[in-house]
This record gives structure tokens, C-alpha cells and sequence, in this order.
């Protein structure tokens, strides 16, 4: 079992950054690539960015890279969310997610952009943006 507990929201101004934490228990946390989704009120959850076990290798939704980077800290156990140059369009409930089904592996990146391919979950953190 994984818990994952998300935190670092609240609400900025845009332009501003922000830095989402995502801290695990349970499992084995260095195993497993994680991954960070966002949905917006009244739109499906979709896809930010993912991240190998190890934290060697990144992969990000096409319209954010650049502005967020993804990290992980194995020691702490923590996944972030680097998120700058905020736009009101990144207003939404972020959530981290682990991969537990296949170990450590970093399956293909499409697999690794549906929220199917994720076991666990954390409750989400509010981002919002004001304009």
C-alpha cells in the first residue's frame, strides 16, 4: 500500500511560482515512477508530467514544458511539482500518483500519461492563479 499526501497550494498571482510537494508512505517509494496530473473544474483530469524512479528521467505535457519541472527526493521519500510562471489556465487540483504495478520500470511515455497506468493516488492540492 501507498499513501501519497500532496502539498504547496494555495493561491498566487500570475506570473508567481509554486513548489507542490507529494510525500509518500507505505510501499516501497523508490521503486516506483510517479506522476503528477491536474483537473480543472468541470474538465477531465489530464496529464502534467512523470518521473522515473531514480529521478533521472522527466517527461511533461507538451504545453508545460519549460515552465514546471518535476523532481523527486528518494531519501525524503517527496516527489515536487516546480511549477513557475503561473497562468490562470494551471488553476486546478493538482495530484500526485505512484506506478506500482511494474516496479521500478518507465514504461513507454504514453503509458505514462494516462491516469489509468497509476495505482495510488493522493487527495490533491488546490492551485489556483488569479489573473
Amino acid at each position: 500500500q501507498v499513501q501519497l499526501v500532496e502539498s504547496g497550494g494555495g493561491l498566487v498571482q500570475a506570473g508567481d511560482s509554486l513548489r507542490l510537494s507529494c510525500a509518500a508512505s507505505g510501499g516501497t517509494f523508490t521503486n516506483y515512477p510517479m506522476g503528477w496530473f491536474r483537473q480543472a473544474p468541470g474538465k477531465e483530469r489530464e496529464f502534467v508530467a512523470a518521473i522515473s524512479w531514480g529521478g533521472s528521467s522527466t517527461y511533461y505535457a507538451d504545453s508545460l514544458k519549460g515552465r514546471f519541472t518535476m523532481s523527486r527526493d528518494n531519501a525524503k521519500n517527496t516527489v515536487y511539482l516546480q511549477m513557475n510562471s503561473l497562468k490562470p489556465e494551471d488553476t486546478a487540483v493538482y495530484y500526485c500518483a505512484a506506478r506500482t504495478r511494474h516496479g521500478r520500470a518507465w514504461p513507454t511515455i504514453a503509458t505514462m500519461t494516462r491516469s489509468s497506468e497509476y495505482d495510488y493516488w493522493g487527495q490533491g492540492t488546490q492551485v489556483t492563479v488569479s489573473s
